[in-house]
This record gives C-alpha cells, structure tokens and sequence, in this order.
C-alpha cells in the first residue's frame, strides 16, 4: 500500500498535490508519505505480534533523522552498519538498548563508540572481527553482546549485487566453519555469544528462502546451545521485497507464516531489520523535464534527476515505475501495467544531465508525451534512493519533504554549491 494516488489526473502524495510541492522546494525532489512510512511498519509490527519481536529499522535505507525519529516514535529500534549510522539512530532518539550494529568491516573506533553506549548488539561476521571486539572490550572493562552472522549457503534468490546468504560473498561466517569458531570462545571473559544472526539478501519476493533459512537455523543453535553459548536472540534480518513493478510482493504475513514458528520452538527473542520493506514504496522522487531528443534512433526524456540522485537503475539494473505527475487526457494515470503495450505512448529513455551514458533512471519505457517544464514521478524510491545520493559532476543533492495529510514539513533542505566545498573551505 502507498498514498500516492491520481486524482482529476494529477499526482497527490496523501492530499497535497505533487506539482504544489515542486512549485514549493524544487525538483529534483523527495516526497514522503508520513500515513505509508506507519502503515508498514504497522504491518511488520502486526505480523509478528505473536512472539513480540525487536523491529529494527534498517537507517542505510533511508537515514533522514526526521524518518529515523518516526520509526523510534512508533516502537522500532535501529539497526545501523556504520558509525555514523550509529550517531545519526542516537540522534534520533533511539535507546541504545534497540539498536543492533552490522557490518563487515566494524572499525576499532566504532566498536568503542557503541560499546560506550551499551548498544544491544553486534552482529559479527569474522574471527578477525570478534578477536578485535574482544580486545576492545576487554580495554573498556566491558562484555560485548554477539550474535553471529551466519551464511547459510542458500541458492540465488535476489540480484547477484544484493544477494547475501549465497557461497562466496563477503557476508556472514560459513555455516560449514561457524561451530569451530564459536567452540574457541565458550566463556570468553569480554564477549558473550548470545544470538545467531541470518540476513539472506534483499528484496526477496519469496518466503521459501526465510523456511531454509529457519530450518537450518534451528539446528545451529541447538549445537551452539550445545557447546556452552546462551543464544536467547535470533536476528532474521529484514530483506522483504516491495511492489516496484506492480503488486509482486508478498506482506509481511507471509514471512511471518514461515518464520514465527522457528522462532517459537527455539525459545529466542525475535530481531528483525526492515528498511526497504517500510520505507521503499512510501517515498517518490520527483523531476522536472529539461528537453527532449531523438537520437540513433531513440527519443531522450532529460529531466533534473539524476544517476546522482537516485542510483539504483544504473547499479542494479533496478526498475522503477516512472509516470507524468500531470499525465494528458488520452493515457492511463496511471497504467496498471508498466511493461505494457500502453496506448499513447512511445518507448524512451529517461535520462540525467550527469556526463555518464550509465546516467538513467529508466530504459526503453513507454511514456505519453512530455515536454520542457512537465513533472515525472519515479516511485518507490524511498528506499537507497536519498542515502546513496552523491555530488558527483558538482550536483547538489536534492531535498525531501515529509507529507502527512494535507501538511509538508521540509525534512532535509536542497544543498547549495557552498555545501559542496564547504570542508576544503573549511580548511
């Protein structure tokens, strides 16, 4: 569900319409339902309600600190894999005893930041990693909480760039290894192994992967249980797929289905870390039309977003639905069916000013006719789309408004060229 809907042909996120928000804060522009943002996390909370899990919002999704501040409002812990993840859930007013850190490559430093903050958790993926917590800990005079992130060798389920349970990835320890590994820290004074951690990989539009996964999780922590470690949590990651396409996706029932029961026979608290799956279909992002050209036999849309902006199409091959704000009278506002025969339209690239040929959002789409100065909505981009923005070519990133019914509150203000060379400025 999303409260982006046509009314008398024009895009309205909630009751404001889209086109009164570009005349406002500009485009490129981020556009947020505050009613969609809880409606998920409603459905996350809902599902799961039978084992009262730990719900963790996922910050690399989308880390504005007003979103970040919803979602603690609303009961969801953090889940971050950085240090400034780990500044931005406590700025946001996240209790450290809700925020579980991730991350392959945790630095000394920020093993010594959340450990001063008595975070719940790290999720650890090597023994390198755990030895270096160890130490860290141990100079501190503290007991670092672990759970281990296993890799549980399941087959391909998602892009081959954002699978992370498949044999040679750098994500998690070898299921095969794990138990020889564990077995060296039964009892370690400065870390305590008390949870089993399994992210599989993101979005994932089947639950089959989350019932293995469950499956061989059950065995796992029984040996660990039989090698001496207290394993009372068990983090299932997040990774729920979203409707990019049109309605390809399951809700939130549907994982709970497979996972509620594991969860209930291995006497665990339940983490989880939903990002995609709350925020993904609640954002848009919106742009403007600069020109139009037909070349080498294909018509261009150029419009001010950018790869820039918004990154996955280039990175991941990702598709998102793109549609006129304002579409003309003769096409679906809009088609149920994107991939379509849509009558009334032509096949076009939807590109960026950025000098890369990799700079679109969209490829061979049909879209009705657009002209200099129209509007155009790439949706579900509120996930991954504002937190991997970058200045490359010197672009300013864009702004994001947060709406809730018929108000706008301006969450992040559109950087200017002062921004960009600020800190060489600064020094």
């Amino acid at each position: 569900m999303d409260l982006f809907t046509y009314r008398d042909r024009v895009l309205h996120c909630e009751d404001l319409p889209v086109p009164a928000l570009a005349k406002m804060y500009g485009t490129p522009l981020y556009v947020y339902s505050r009613g969609t943002l809880l409606h998920h996390l409603r459905q996350v909370q809902q599902a799961f309600i039978e084992v009262e899990p730990l719900i963790c919002f996922s910050i690399k999704t989308n880390g504005n600190l007003h979103i970040a501040r919803f979602m603690v409002e609303h009961g969801a812990g953090c889940d971050v894999t950085s240090g400034g993840e780990l500044y931005r859930a406590l700025k946001a007013g996240c209790p450290s005893g809700k925020i579980v850190f991730a991350g392959v490559g945790k630095t000394d430093a920020e093993m010594r930041t959340a450990l001063d903050n008595d975070i719940l958790l790290f999720n650890v993926e090597s023994e390198g990693e755990l030895m270096a917590l160890a130490d860290v800990a141990k100079a501190k005079g503290k007991v670092a909480n672990v759970a281990l992130r296993v890799n549980p060798d399941l087959p391909p389920k998602t892009h081959a760039k954002t699978d992370t349970s498949v044999k040679g990835v750098k994500f998690g320890l070898d299921i095969d290894t794990v138990l020889e590994f564990a077995q060296k820290v039964v009892g370690h004074p400065h870390v305590k192994v008390v949870g089993l951690h399994m992210h599989l990989g993101s979005p994932i539009l089947s639950a089959e992967p989350y019932r293995q996964g469950v499956e061989k999780g059950l065995i796992l922590i029984d040996k660990l249980r039989g090698q001496g470690h207290t394993i009372d949590c068990w983090n299932m990651g997040g990774g729920f797929g979203i409707h990019y396409r049109k309605q390809e996706a399951l809700p939130a029932s549907a994982f709970a289905e497979v996972i509620v029961p594991g969860i209930k026979k291995s006497g665990c608290k339940l983490i989880l870390e939903p990002g995609r799956f709350i925020v993904g279909n609640a954002g848009i992002l919106v742009s403007r039309v600069i020109y139009t050209k037909d070349s080498g036999g294909k018509h261009f849309v150029i419009q001010d977003a950018a790869m820039n902006d918004l990154i996955r199409p280039t990175l991941y091959d990702a598709f998102h639905r793109v549609w006129p704000v304002a579409p003309a009278a003769n096409v679906p506002a809009p088609p149920e069916d994107f991939e379509a025969d849509i009558p009334g339209t032509r096949q076009c690239d939807v590109v960026g000013p950025v000098c890369e040929s990799g700079d679109f959002l969209a490829k061979n789409r049909a879209l009705p006719p657009v002209q200099r100065g129209d509007l155009l909505a790439t949706f579900s981009a509120g996930a991954y789309g504002m937190a991997m923005a970058s200045n490359y070519n010197g672009r300013p990133r864009a702004a994001e408004v947060l709406v809730d019914g018929s108000q706008a509150k301006l969450i992040r203000r559109r950087e200017t060229y002062e921004d960009l060379v600020r800190p060489e400025v600064e020094v």
